[in-house]
C-alpha cells in the first residue's frame, strides 16, 4: 500500500526470453518449421541426371543404363501429374506412382520389385541432396519376391541349342549369327563379354579365348577385373570363329582404334545388336519351322525367340547335365556357386537324382 492509500502495482517486466519476440505479447505465434520449409527445390529430370552422374562414379555402366531406364518411367509419370519439383513429394504419391507403374507396363512381381527398388535408392539420394525429406525413401513401398518368384526359368533348351548349330553350320557357315551364337552357347559368355572382345583375344592355335576388363576404353565386364579369365574353346568353335575373322568380319576398328571381334558397318557391334542376333536365331521361323506367334504378331519379335542371357542359361545347365563339376562351370562361366545354384542351374531333380546315382555306383 502507497503512502496516499491507492495501491500502486508495477507491472513485472517480461522474462527475457519473450521481450526477444515482442509478437508474443501481441497473441502471435510463431509457425514451426516444416521438413518441406527446409527443402531446396530440384526438377525431377535435373534430379535424374544428376544422381545418374553420381552413379557413373561407382557402378558399372550396365548398372547406370538400368537406372536410368527405371528412372525414366518416374520422370515420365512426375510430368504427366504436374510435378516440377521434387519437394512436393509424399509417400502417398510415392504409393501412387508404384500403382501407375504396374498398371502401365504390366509387370511382373520381380520386375516390380527391382523397379521400386532403384526408386527407393533414387528417392534416398534426393533426400541427402535436400530435395525432399530425409525419411522418404523409408515410405517406397517394395514388393516381397518369393525364392521362386526371384527365379527366371526362361532358358534355351540343349535340344534346340543344337538344332540351331546343325541350321548355322549348313545354312550360315562362318556368319556374323554363326559365330555370336556358337560363342554365347559353347562358352556361356555373358553379352557384355562377348561384346568386349576384340580379334586380338582369339587365339586360334591355342583354342582359347581372353576376356580382359577395359573400362578406359568402352568395354566392361560384369565383375570388372575379377572377370577377366582365359576361356578354353572347342576346336570347332576355333575353326568357325577364324573362318568369320578371315571371310565374313568387316575390317574396322572401333572408336579406340581397337579390333573388335564382332562388328557393324561402323564399328564394334552394340550390346543390343548382339541381343538382336540371338533373337533371330533362336527364332524357329529362322531354322524354317512352324512358328505361330510370328503369324499372329507379324514385325514383331517372335515370342519363342530368347535374348543371350537364356542361351546363357540352358549353357549352363547343359555343362552341369553332362556332369562337369560345378565348380569347373563356375570359373568358366564367371559365377558363384550360390548365383549358380540359385539363377542357373535348371536341372531337374530326377535328373540330380540320376547323376548322383552314377557317382554312388564307383564307390
Amino acid at each position: 500500500m502507497g503512502s496516499g492509500g491507492t495501491s500502486a502495482i508495477r507491472a513485472r517486466p517480461l522474462p527475457c526470453r519473450f521481450r526477444a519476440f515482442p509478437a508474443f505479447s501481441r497473441g502471435f505465434v510463431r509457425p514451426m518449421k516444416t521438413k518441406h520449409d527446409e527443402l531446396e527445390p530440384l526438377e525431377p529430370n535435373r534430379a535424374q541426371e544428376l544422381y545418374l552422374k553420381q552413379k557413373e562414379t561407382e557402378a558399372s555402366k550396365k548398372t547406370v543404363q538400368s537406372h536410368r531406364y527405371r528412372l525414366n518411367a518416374f520422370v515420365r509419370w512426375c510430368e504427366e501429374n504436374d510435378i516440377e519439383n521434387l519437394n512436393e513429394l509424399t509417400g502417398r504419391s510415392l504409393q501412387e506412382y508404384r500403382i501407375w507403374r504396374q498398371d502401365d507396363a504390366d509387370l511382373k512381381k520381380i520386375t516390380l520389385n527391382q523397379q521400386m527398388s532403384t526408386i527407393r535408392v533414387f528417392i534416398k539420394w534426393c533426400g541427402s541432396m535436400e530435395a525432399v525429406p530425409a525419411d522418404l525413401h523409408e515410405k517406397v513401398m517394395i514388393p516381397r519376391v518369393s525364392p521362386e518368384e526371384e527365379r527366371s526359368d526362361e532358358m534355351l533348351e540343349a535340344e534346340t541349342a543344337e538344332a540351331i548349330r546343325e541350321h548355322l553350320l549348313r545354312y550360315h557357315y562362318a556368319s556374323i549369327e554363326h559365330a555370336v551364337f556358337v560363342l554365347l552357347w559353347e562358352t556361356g559368355m555373358r553379352l557384355g563379354g562377348a561384346c568386349s572382345l576384340d580379334v586380338d583375344d582369339f587365339d586360334a592355335a591355342n583354342e582359347r579365348l581372353e576376356l580382359v576388363h577395359r573400362p578406359d576404353t568402352g568395354t566392361e565386364l560384369k565383375n570388372g577385373g575379377a572377370g577377366e579369365r582365359p576361356v578354353a574353346v572347342t576346336e570347332g568353335l576355333a575353326e568357325t570363329l577364324q573362318e568369320y575373322i578371315e571371310n565374313k568380319r568387316k575390317d574396322v576398328t572401333d572408336e579406340y582404334d581397337r579390333e573388335p571381334l564382332f562388328t557393324s558397318t561402323y564399328g564394334r557391334m552394340s550390346r543390343n545388336q548382339i541381343r538382336r542376333v540371338a533373337y533371330k536365331v533362336t527364332s524357329p521361323c529362322f531354322r524354317n519351322e512352324p512358328c505361330p506367334g510370328c503369324k499372329d504378331a507379324p514385325g514383331k519379335k517372335c515370342p519363342e525367340a530368347v535374348s543371350p542371357h537364356p542361351i546363357r542359361r540352358g549353357s549352363i545347365t547343359h555343362f552341369l547335365t553332362k556332369d562337369i563339376p560345378a565348380e569347373v562351370v563356375g570359373d568358366r562361366m564367371n559365377v558363384s556357386r550360390d548365383v549358380l545354384d540359385k539363377h542357373y542351374d535348371r536341372r531337374s531333380e530326377d535328373v540330380k537324382l540320376e547323376q548322383r546315382r552314377r557317382y554312388l555306383d564307383n564307390i
